[in-house]
């Protein structure tokens, strides 16, 4: 798939705002799959596609999730976590996308895993530091991310983690084994 039609795919699922972040993610994705020898089609494609399903209605993404046959432990945490499973097997059915390497990348954006693969490091970090983000704690992974992408997600991770204990929210378990496995491997 092009990237052209790609984006007009995507466009029609967006709002105006979160259309423009997803060509920030797009073009963040580009650039560290090209520092870090990811491939930059995929990366540019799971990008593209990474929240493709983030305005569904809630009860959708929850039967999408039923239905996949997957853990669903994620369905026990914050909705804001549900789009990417669902997103990942809305870009399969609907879009016609069937590179697991791909659908891997946009099914761990929010959460992370233990022993992510490359594409899937370069996704969620795009996802992160973005050019349009703006929250404390995202300059130093945006640095971070010129240099070392593992140091770079473990900061991510560690700034997600303490955000939501902040505020007095749970953590989705696998975020958390990510940042453990990461924080095990790094140190």
């Amino acid at each position: 798939m092009k990237c052209e039609e790609a984006l007009a795919c995507v466009k029609e699922q967006l709002t105006e705002q979160r259309y423009t972040h997803t060509i920030g993610v797009m073009e963040t994705a580009v650039k560290l799959a090209e520092r870090f020898g990811a491939d930059v089609k995929k990366a540019e494609i799971a990008a593209i596609f990474h929240d493709y399903a983030k305005f569904r209605p809630k009860e959708e993404m929850k039967q999408i999730i039923l239905n996949d046959g997957r853990p669903l432990d994620v369905l026990d945490f914050h909705h804001e976590l549900w789009h990417a499973p669902a997103g990942a097997v809305l870009v399969k059915t609907e879009v016609g996308i069937t590179d697991e390497d791909i659908l891997s990348a946009i099914r761990y954006h929010t959460s992370g895993r233990p022993n992510m693969t490359l594409l899937e490091k370069v996704i969620y970090v795009a996802d992160y530091i973005e050019p349009g983000r703006r929250f404390p704690g995202v300059e130093e992974v945006r640095a971070l991310a010129e240099e070392d992408l593992d140091l770079a997600l473990i900061q991510a991770l560690k700034n997600t983690i303490t955000f939501l204990l902040s505020k007095n929210q749970a953590v989705f378990p696998e975020t958390v084994a990510t940042y453990n496995a990461f924080v095990k491997e790094r140190y």
